[in-house]
């Protein structure tokens, strides 16, 4: 944007207006009154500090802000220049934000706080979470042997674990990541049930992708990971649905878009660009008029590889949980409403309070701090205010979980982690 000037008064040349001026006057005084990002004859450029960014993705249909605002052009609007790429598995995409690989991804909300922290054998690198990119719509499936024996409750499982024990061979369960999202759902739905994840059973790796798979030829006995593999599983006869993940937490908080806190530091422009375009393309997912186009779209190979029609059902709120029970539910995977994007701070304490419960980290963490560190609502409420969105802000209530314990943000998170019957924590 350049500055106006006065047709009936020539402009004055940077060095005459200079000359002009009170003698001794200092530059600050000068230009204190001057409207901000005016650089003497220009006013500074809102344009990226780094126009060519690599998104990094896994398929999983939460991939989808990310895909769309890739394919819908929405990314070149703000200056981005995009390629988009499929990561092989979540230590994957870690290891590629890190080195400088891809410059913004997909990713599970605990992966920022276990790379900050340095937990579970991520390399310490401090990265942040500007934006939530999605809410709901994750599962955990159990094989078809336990249809009909074990269905939302999962106390129903804790009979067929020390079974198992029993025979020196335990249940095996996978998740996606150890301090990821799936890896909190399933540990809290088998805590839930009275089930230790790490002393009652076997909890592996397995990236999403080939979870169904691995079911398939006996490998497990059941899994937590995101639509469409849950959906998959019923269309594959191999597995059914015990619980979907809002059934267990209305409105949870799942992926995130994030970056090293080193690359946003020195592209605070860029950043708030892939905001701005990541907010069009999640209000355009939210419309249910487009999700059949979406399905279209992030159902190719190079992004989830998976039928359309596998995808679209669950994304609608049709729910076929693969052993009678079928539902119509109204929290379905959400993009953008219901204040889905804010990266509130709540939501980091929770999963902190989740790894001091499980003993993924010894002593108490400093939850307020790292909270603060890796969540970033000053980043978001920028960018948002620069297009003329207005978010619904903080919140600070507490959640109750589908096992009734309620989760204050404001209280004891050390009392509240060993509240808990089930728990390791240490120290």
């Amino acid at each position: 944007m350049k500055t106006q000037t006065n047709s009936s008064t020539p402009e004055l040349s940077r060095r005459s207006f200079l000359r002009k001026t009170v003698k001794g006057a200092t530059l600050t005084a000068l230009f204190a009154g001057l409207p901000k990002g005016w650089l003497g004859t220009a006013y500074a450029s809102d344009a990226p500090e780094t126009a060519a960014l690599n998104f990094g993705m896994i398929a999983l249909t939460d991939c989808s802000p990310i895909v769309i605002a890739h394919e819908k052009g929405l990314f070149k609007k703000y200056g981005i220049d995009s390629t988009v790429t499929k990561g092989a598995n979540w230590a994957a995409i870690r290891d590629n934000l890190s080195s400088g690989t891809i410059q913004a991804t997909h990713m599970l909300l605990g992966m920022p706080l276990a790379s900050t922290m340095g937990l579970a054998g991520s390399p310490k690198k401090p990265m942040i979470i500007p934006w939530l990119m999605s809410r709901n719509g994750q599962a955990i499936s159990l094989k078809n042997e336990l249809k009909g024996k074990v269905g939302a409750d999962p106390k129903a499982l804790l009979p067929f674990v020390k079974q198992a024990q029993g025979l020196g061979e335990p249940l095996t369960f996978a998740m996606t990541f150890p301090p990821g999202t799936h890896a909190m759902w399933m540990r809290y739905y088998l805590g839930a049930g009275g089930i230790n994840p790490d002393k009652d059973v076997s909890l592996i790796v397995v990236p999403p992708a080939q979870m169904v798979a691995n079911m398939k030829i006996g490998k497990m006995d059941g899994f937590c990971v995101g639509e469409p593999w849950n959906a998959r599983a019923i269309t594959d006869k191999i597995g059914f649905t015990s619980v979907s993940t809002q059934d267990m937490w209305k409105d949870h908080p799942e992926k995130v878009c994030a970056f090293l806190a080193e690359f946003s530091d020195k592209n605070p422009k860029t950043v708030k660009a892939v905001l701005k375009a990541l907010h069009e393309a999640s209000v355009w997912l939210d419309n249910m008029d487009n999700r059949p186009e979406q399905c279209q779209i992030v159902s190719k190979p190079t992004y989830i590889n998976c039928d359309p029609a596998t995808i679209l059902g669950r994304l609608q709120g049709h729910y076929d949980y693969g052993d009678g029970r079928t539902k119509e539910d109204p929290n379905y995977m959400i993009f953008s409403g219901r204040n889905c994007n804010y990266p509130q701070l709540k939501y980091a304490k929770w999963f902190l309070a989740q790894y001091r419960r499980w003993g993924l980290v010894k002593g108490a963490p400093d939850y307020e701090g790292i909270a603060k560190q890796v969540m970033r609502p000053d980043i978001y409420e920028e960018a948002m205010k620069e297009i003329g969105y207005t978010h619904g802000g903080a919140n600070h209530d507490a959640e109750t979980l589908f096992d009734g314990v309620a989760f204050d943000p404001k209280g004891d998170l050390e009392a509240y982690a060993k509240s808990f019957a089930v728990n390791n924590v240490k120290g």
